[in-house]
């Protein structure tokens, strides 16, 4: 019985001491701040060796196209139209009739009106002969002479009224589909059709408020739109002359050819914007750039340690990114697992 007791004692006092062994073993482990998987093991990361080159400042933006005049077609007076002369979806010319109103009532008040006024300039004379003999007084002269101004005036507005019953194309474009036919009564709410002219669009864009003072009158771009890889040129011809405050960005407007029609009014369009050539700069991967909170930080290998870097970008490609400052030729930025060093973090570095 008392061997048995024995055996059991040294069994607990082997296995306790085991325990105890292994927690020492660990505690070592983790308080040695140079053993083999410590915290100073270095961490194997990518970097490029910086080196200053020309960079092409484009900035790549979103715009519109739209078409160099557009009008609504409306009549300005009421009535039967009574003849229809473009054809939907068809070139019109300027000065070419498009529609005609009704004008026969518009035509007698203008022979009336042309009677009254054949009167009253009868009357005219005749009252200039008796003030010449001061047969009359100079008011009554006067009211004669302002009656035969009154229907001058009045012969005027109708002549006016009948040229607006024919509705002529104010610049020479595509006119799009109508919404009358022979015998509709028109009124000057209804929209008849849509004249566009885009033999030359007008390409609209924003630039933020940065790059404000690099945009030019008569600077030169080119643009993309969707469904096709075909690049078209346009030319800065106007400029807002105040930022936009809600989004800080300025407003700019672009001209381009469209005579074989190939652009369609009302599509987006990628606008690539070249600004100025930049001589010795600084170009990173995008990869090693940051974002924090009050701006971008890198990560650069310095004696063989991490050491964070904050940096101030300006133009981004697809690949890399341009630095203002933060930088210098010669600093080797990380490019891999950045998200995972922290300050003074040792590292190995594999220069691409």
């Amino acid at each position: 019985m008392k061997v048995r007791n024995i055996i059991y004692l040294l069994l607990i006092l082997g296995i306790g001491g085991f325990i105890a062994y292994r927690i020492s073993s660990n505690q070592s482990k983790n308080s040695d701040p140079k053993g083999k998987d410590g915290k100073n093991t270095p961490m194997t990361v990518s970097g490029i060796v910086v080196k200053t080159q020309t960079f092409d400042n484009n900035l790549s933006l979103s715009g519109s196209i739209e078409p160099n005049e557009q009008v609504e077609i409306r009549s300005e007076i009421s009535g039967i139209v009574e003849g229809i002369y473009f054809k939907e979806g068809s070139n019109v010319t300027k000065g070419q009739l498009l529609f005609k109103v009704n004008d026969v009532e518009l035509k007698a008040q203008l022979q009336q009106a042309k009677t009254k006024q054949g009167l009253a300039s009868e009357n005219e004379r005749r009252a200039k002969l008796l003030l010449q003999k001061e047969a009359i007084s100079q008011e009554e002269y006067d009211i004669a002479r302002a009656d035969f101004k009154l229907t001058q005036a009045q012969v005027q507005l109708i002549q006016a009224q009948i040229a607006k019953t024919a509705v002529k194309a104010p610049f020479s474009g595509k006119i799009g589909l109508r919404s009358i036919s022979p015998g509709t009564y028109i009124t000057p709410t209804l929209l008849v059709a849509k004249l566009v002219n885009s033999s030359q669009l007008k390409i609209t864009f924003s630039i933020p408020e940065k790059y404000a003072n690099q945009i030019k009158p008569n600077s030169n771009l080119s643009f993309t739109v969707a469904g096709s890889t075909e690049k078209y040129l346009a030319k800065v011809y106007a400029i807002e002359p105040e930022i936009q405050i809600s989004t800080r960005t300025l407003k700019v407007r672009a001209l381009a050819e469209n005579k074989d029609g190939k652009l369609l009014p009302g599509v987006f369009a990628n606008v690539e914007l070249p600004l100025d050539i930049i001589k010795d700069a600084i170009i990173v991967p995008t990869e090693s750039i940051i974002p924090i909170q009050d701006g971008k930080k890198v990560f650069i290998a310095s004696n063989g340690k991490a050491k964070e870097v904050k940096v101030e970008t300006a133009t981004r490609t697809d690949a890399s990114i341009l630095v203002l400052s933060g930088l210098k030729a010669g600093d080797t930025v990380l490019t891999s697992g950045v998200m995972s060093l922290k300050e003074d973090t040792p590292i190995k570095v594999n220069i691409k």
